[in-house]
């Protein structure tokens, strides 16, 4: 029965009352790899261009920082916010949704010049390249599949911010801001195989929603301003835990925490992701003390290493499937901490080059692996949450790392 209906593309729900989870993909994975990838985009592809862009707004770099704080927000917020609309209503619902909110905020980052619209715009593109991704890594029910979405995501994060340079070379910091947009040219492959839409009988948990939102975007700013934002995120746990003792098949599904399974995996998926992102920003700084090497040779340097990681972690998570997702896990893990020792202690450009090529490796490859191990040990009808609050806690990793390594400087 079950062989059946995986292979019409409905995944059996897991209960009275709720959506059925996605089933298998029947859009090529590199049309999945395209729905994800430009997310990377928004994070990094501003990375050089922010001087233009305070410029043209008349504003401080400080300021158009907050175009891509707003981005950040926007896919940590919209990452279980938008599954859950996956999981409630079907891929065709999500699709639309989240492919309506990028091209309106590209729209509003490319013709809108003022710093509010601006900031509007990408943080909308962060709220739909955050669902495109969720629903992207929900269709890879395979680890081949799962590879190639998140090589995607690692590859396009690693040459992001020499392919937003060039764009502002070619065209102008608008169309730098909207690359996210191209993760639209993948849609209409991915509606022509996406299952018909479920829709949920049970009443929308909106307080569990409210306070996830709160939660996370508390978390958001505590590398910030960690004081206020710790408090705030402390609070919001405590009642989002209460939450869940009183409705425990809500936004959250409780069976997600009480899984162990899965905690491992996103906690392992964090750490991993806080390593990978912190070297990022702390070996440049080691380069620029122990060379005499300028920012654009340091920049150019760097793509090698995250560009090997990103694209060696296609095969990693394709090989885990032969291998083991534990073993492979456990030496995923090994390679992180030994990058970050690595950097810790070598001084030798090639060495510390060595270290951010195992961090990006561990951290691109184990996103795959640990994705496919935290959802196949949650329920199928799960999987959409269990998908965005895996992926919570990598975005997450990637916005403490850098905190962290300003700490330790400190």
């Amino acid at each position: 029965m079950s062989e059946s209906l995986a292979e019409s593309g409905v995944a059996p729900s897991a209960g009275r009352g709720r959506a059925a989870a996605p089933g298998p993909a029947r859009t090529g994975a590199l049309w999945l790899a395209l729905l994800a990838g430009p997310l990377s985009f928004g994070i990094a592809g501003p990375a050089l261009v922010l001087d233009d862009v305070a410029a043209a707004l008349g504003v401080r770099t400080g300021a158009a920082t907050w175009a891509v704080t707003a981005f950040g927000w926007g896919i940590a917020v919209g990452t279980p916010l938008l599954a859950g609309l996956l999981g409630r209503r079907g891929l065709r619902a999500a699709l639309t949704v989240c492919g309506l909110l990028v091209a309106a905020g590209a729209v509003l980052a490319a013709t809108v010049p003022v710093l509010p619209a601006v900031v509007l715009g990408t943080a909308l593109q962060g709220l739909g390249t955050a669902g495109l991704t969720a629903t992207a890594m929900s269709l890879a029910v395979t680890p081949l599949r799962m590879g190639c979405v998140t090589a995607s995501l690692a590859v396009v994060g690693s040459t992001a911010p020499l392919v937003g340079s060039l764009v502002n070379d070619v065209f102008s910091w608008r169309a730098t801001l909207a690359l996210p947009v191209l993760s639209l040219l993948a849609l209409p492959a991915v509606l022509r195989g996406a299952p018909p839409d479920t829709v949920a009988r049970d009443r929308f948990d909106a307080a569990g929603a409210v306070l996830m939102t709160a939660l996370v975007t508390a978390l958001v700013f505590v590398p910030h301003q960690p004081p206020a934002a710790g408090v705030c995120a402390v609070a919001a746990a405590v009642l989002l835990g209460l939450h869940l003792r009183a409705r425990p098949d809500g936004f959250v599904p409780a069976v997600l925490v009480r899984t162990p399974a899965f905690l491992f995996s996103a906690g392992t998926a964090f750490a991993l992701a806080v390593v990978n992102f912190g070297l990022m920003y702390a070996i440049p700084e080691r380069l620029s003390e122990h060379t005499d090497w300028t920012s654009s040779q340091i920049g150019v340097a760097m793509v090698w290493p995250l560009l090997l990681g990103g694209t060696l972690s296609w095969f990693v998570v394709a090989a885990s499937a032969r291998v083991g997702r534990v073993p492979v896990a456990a030496v995923l893990a090994a390679m992180g901490v030994a990058g970050a020792v690595t950097a810790w202690l070598a001084t030798a450009p090639p060495v510390l080059l060595v270290a951010q090529g195992l961090a990006s490796i561990a951290a691109a490859s184990g996103q795959g692996v640990l994705a496919v191990h935290a959802t196949s040990a949650v329920p199928d009808g799960h999987r959409p949450a269990a998908i965005g609050l895996f992926n919570l806690c990598y975005l997450l990793g990637a916005a403490f790392g850098p905190a962290v390594v300003g700490l330790l400087a400190l």
